[in-house]
C-alpha cells in the first residue's frame, strides 16, 4: 500500500515512515500542508496519515481540501497529540476515517491501516456490476462496455484500464499506480506501456467532449479522467 504521511516533525516523520516500510508499505512524508496537497494532486496514494498541527495550516483544513476540492475518496487516519472528544469529533466530521493519539504504537497503526484497507476493498466488491457514466455503460460481470448503446470492442487489459479509470473519475492516476492496479506489477514493465494503452483507450472509447469526458495528461505524473461540461 502506498501511504502519504503529513507530519511536521521531521524526525517523527522519518521514524514512522521507516516503520511502515518495514511492515511492507511504501511511504512518502511531507512537512507542510501545501506540499502535501500538491503531492496528492499529482500522485496516487492508497491511504493518508495526517497530523493536525502544521506550520502553514491546520490538518483539518488540509483534509477538507482533499475531500471537497480534490473530490475523491481515500482512507484517512488522523494521528495527533490532540485527544479531546471535541477534537476527535471535529476531525471525523472533516472527513477522517480513524483517529489515533500520539505517540503511535506501530502495531496498532498497522492494524488500523489493514482494517481500513479491508473496508475499502469490501465496499468496492459490493458495488453494482453496472457502471454508468454519461453515455458509457460498463457491465463488470459480462466484461462489456458500450457507448450510446453501441457495444465497443476492447482487449482484456483495455477493459480493465477503462473500468479503473471510470471508477476514479476526477482522480489523478500516476503511471506507476496504474501499473500496480491494472497490470498487477510495480515497475517491471516500461511505463510507456501505460501511455500506449491510454492513447488506444481514448480512440476506442471515443473519450472526447462530445461524449462528456476527456482523459487529461498530467505532465510527468499520469492521467485523469475528467467530466466535460458543454
Amino acid at each position: 500500500m502506498k501511504i502519504g504521511l503529513l507530519e511536521d516533525e521531521v524526525e517523527q516523520a522519518r521514524n514512522l515512515s521507516a516503520s511502515l516500510v518495514e511492515k511492507g508499505h511504501a511511504c512518502e512524508f511531507f512537512h507542510t500542508g501545501q506540499s502535501f496537497l500538491y503531492a496528492v494532486t499529482h500522485n496516487s496514494y492508497d491511504l493518508l496519515i495526517m497530523d493536525w498541527q502544521l506550520p502553514d495550516m491546520e490538518g483539518t483544513d488540509a483534509l477538507r481540501a482533499v475531500r471537497k476540492e480534490l473530490n475523491w475518496k481515500i482512507p484517512v487516519i488522523f494521528l495527533t497529540q490532540r485527544d479531546s472528544e471535541e477534537d476527535i469529533i471535529t476531525a471525523l466530521e472533516a472527513g477522517a476515517d480513524d483517529y489515533l493519539v500520539k505517540p503511535a504504537r506501530i502495531g496498532e497503526l498497522v492494524a488500523r491501516i489493514s482494517a481500513l484497507s479491508r473496508r475499502a476493498s469490501s465496499e468496492e466488491e459490493e458495488k453494482d456490476d453496472l457502471i454508468v457514466q454519461g453515455p458509457f455503460s460498463i457491465d463488470l460481470h459480462a466484461r462489456t462496455i458500450s457507448c450510446h448503446g453501441e457495444p465497443l470492442t476492447l482487449t482484456d487489459k483495455d477493459f480493465d484500464l477503462a473500468v479503473f479509470m471510470f471508477q476514479n473519475v476526477g482522480r489523478l492516476l500516476s503511471r506507476n499506480h496504474l501499473l500496480e492496479r491494472v497490470w498487477g506489477v510495480s515497475t517491471e514493465i516500461n511505463t510507456r506501456t501505460v501511455d500506449t494503452h491510454v492513447s488506444r483507450l481514448r480512440r476506442k472509447l471515443g473519450v472526447n467532449p462530445e461524449n462528456g469526458f476527456r482523459i487529461k495528461t498530467i505532465y510527468q505524473h499520469g492521467y485523469r479522467l475528467e467530466t466535460v461540461t458543454r
